[in-house]
């Protein structure tokens, strides 16, 4: 298939490994130390019409020398990388810290626009949270904000995920409510969620009706209206720190 069709969007035809795997390497360099990863050009651009662009096209330098720099990209994230695109395989996280180098191996597939690794990287960190009865907490939800647009897949799974978490808790923690405050898109795409679970009119309370109770607790219950949960409060991050994402429980404790 040619460059064209592939910037195009046009759906590529499956090949083997073994097919991609000429003779022609390109010379990637990763991070502030410039590592070197050799790699093969056809593997590579056939999954990313990002690197497509660039060595595909005649006009581009990266065409002629076969290099090109990511300085912004740390050696883990582009190992990961590496081993998707040699493997069509991510690592299953053991534990909630592993998911942060996924979110940063998701962005790098963002940018280099491979499709098929974004996929994959939502999945994971999809079953993670849903084998574990976990929710993604407040910092991953703010780091993926802070790092991609609007209609996006992870944004769409992570905010659809704190949806159900905060319709189901009886309280809203207190970090959870002052981001809210503060951030009113995240608001509004919790709304637009709880929109897209299409409920039927008679399961959700009406609060005109007096004969009925507002909610679960009640009119005189022990979960008042503005009942917020004690807890510390957290800034909005850029980037992920190496500590462990906050880790709530599929019962909405923390």
């Amino acid at each position: 298939m040619s460059p064209e069709a592939s910037q195009n969007g046009d759906e590529k035809p499956q090949k083997q490994l073994y097919e991609l795997l000429t003779h022609t390497l390109v010379d990637i360099y990763v991070g502030e130390e410039n590592s070197h990863y050799p790699l093969h050009e056809k593997l590579l651009c056939h999954h990313s019409p990002f690197f497509a662009r660039i060595f595909y096209n005649k006009s581009s330098s990266s065409s002629r020398t076969k290099e090109f720099g990511l300085p912004e990209v740390t050696d883990d994230v582009f190992a990961l990388f590496v081993g998707w695109l040699y493997s069509r395989a991510l690592r299953y996280p053991e534990e909630e810290r592993d998911i942060g180098p996924l979110l940063d191996l998701y962005f790098l597939a963002s940018k280099l626009q491979i499709e098929g690794l974004e996929t994959d990287i939502v999945d994971t960190v999809r079953a993670y949270y849903h084998n574990n009865s976990t929710y993604p907490g407040l910092r991953r939800v703010q780091y993926v904000y802070a790092n991609t647009e609007e209609d996006n897949v992870m944004r769409e799974m992570m905010v659809g995920s704190v949806a159900r978490f905060l319709t189901l808790a009886d309280s809203i923690p207190e970090h959870w409510s002052n981001a809210l405050k503060k951030n009113g898109q995240l608001s509004v795409d919790i709304i637009r969620s709880i929109q897209e679970w299409h409920l039927e009119e008679r399961q959700v309370p009406d609060a005109r009706d007096a004969s009925v109770d507002r909610g679960r607790g009640g009119f005189k219950g022990p979960v008042g209206f503005s009942a917020v949960e004690g807890s510390s409060g957290m800034e909005d991050v850029k980037e992920e720190s190496e500590e462990e994402g906050e880790h709530v429980n599929g019962n909405g404790t923390a």
